[in-house]
């Protein structure tokens, strides 16, 4: 069951990436009379009037890139031969300097669609020829003749009230839920496993004053918490979701962390590596951590899943960022307009289905880490 939930979450994954392959209002191929061919389906990908998350613009980036990434992947298995670490660093810091570029040289043009532009040059007497992808909406895209519609042939599952489509905003709001999910776990973390480690490590008065912290910081219900520090920020994005989230998550990735180097200092190769004088952050970071990280990595799944949760929730109550293609925004218009149930029925199947794949892949890690269990 954990690898069936792992192949489903990366086919879900392989979906929110080539969203733009098959959902938009802009033609793969467009030309106007006798002028040349055109392209604005590509010219669309890092246009941040018609993506304006950041987001969608990274998730186009890697989507253009990995036929790349494959090529590297091959040359390396046939000619190269590098170590995995040493591809996986190269193929990173190629993506980040990907990133830099097409941050720094952003562009935005007018907003119109393929089909507002065809009715325009027709209105002229100009015809043209283009063909649309198979979902020809964009999830921010509203339709003047759906307010809101039931699951139809235009609209495979419906428009919210604002005359969108409903699959479209699903499929980039898988977008939203993965970026979510990794950033916020990716903060806690890192904030978690320092604080867990020099906790551990150091004992004494380090550990007393880190571990009130973690006290602290968990008697306060976390719900409200994250409702509350989000509802202070007048103009909220969706990365203030992800750091509100990661910023208030570490306490139990720090406590599991904590324990587990409180146990693992007393073994005799950590001994060791003291009395020969082995540097300490070399010491903890290189010696300890690796055997004390597999329960954090459990953690970190069901993390995730719990990231979502959290942020299709403050979006469900009002306080998350409107402008994302979000589930718990599809289920706040669905509770306002009792009458369209495929706004609750569908983002609300979407939500428990994520949240379950990441809590079977959580558990099959765990057991597969646990030597216990695997006995």
């Amino acid at each position: 069951w954990a690898m069936a939930g792992f192949k489903v979450i990366l086919g879900l994954f392989l979906v929110a990436l080539y969203a733009p392959l098959f959902i938009g209002n802009r033609a793969y191929y467009l030309k106007v009379a006798n002028e040349s061919w055109q392209c604005p389906w590509l010219n669309s990908l890092f246009d941040t009037n018609y993506y304006e998350c950041t987001v969608d613009i990274i998730f186009n980036l890697f989507m253009v890139m990995s036929p790349l990434f494959l090529l590297l992947y091959v040359a390396n298995r046939r000619w190269l031969h590098f170590t995995a670490k040493r591809f996986l660093a190269g193929c990173g810091s190629l993506f980040l300097v990907a990133i830099a570029l097409v941050l720094t040289f952003h562009y935005s043009r007018p907003y119109i669609t393929s089909k507002d532009f065809s009715e325009m040059k027709e209105l002229q007497g100009i015809h043209v020829n283009y063909s649309l992808p198979p979902i020809p909406f964009a999830y921010k895209e509203t339709d003047r003749e759906a307010h809101p519609q039931p699951p139809s042939m235009r609209h495979w599952w419906g428009t919210d009230p604002l005359g969108r489509d409903v699959l479209a905003r699903m499929v980039f709001g898988l977008r939203i839920a993965f970026s979510v999910g990794v950033v916020a776990v990716t903060i806690y973390m890192v904030i978690g496993v320092i604080l867990g480690a020099l906790a551990g490590y150091f004992g004494g008065l380090v550990d007393l004053v880190i571990l009130r912290f973690i006290e602290i910081m968990m008697c306060f219900p976390f719900l409200f918490f994250i409702l509350t520090i989000a509802a202070m920020i007048e103009k909220r994005s969706i990365y203030h979701v992800m750091i509100i989230i990661g910023l208030t998550s570490w306490p139990s990735v720090a406590r599991l962390t904590r324990a587990e180097f409180l146990r693992q200092r007393e073994l005799d190769y950590v001994q060791a590596a003291i009395s020969q004088g082995i540097q300490m952050w070399r010491t903890v970071f290189s010696h300890i951590l690796p055997n004390a990280i597999s329960p954090v990595l459990v953690s970190a799944t069901f993390g995730i899943a719990s990231a979502i949760l959290y942020e299709s929730t403050l979006s469900f109550l009002n306080v998350g960022d409107a402008s994302v293609a979000s589930w718990g925004e599809l289920l706040n218009m669905g509770r306002k307009e009792p009458q369209s149930w495929w706004l609750i029925v569908i983002p609300g199947l979407a939500i428990f289905i994520m949240v379950a794949l990441f809590n079977l892949v959580g558990d099959g890690l765990r057991d597969s880490l646990d030597p216990k269990l695997r006995e």
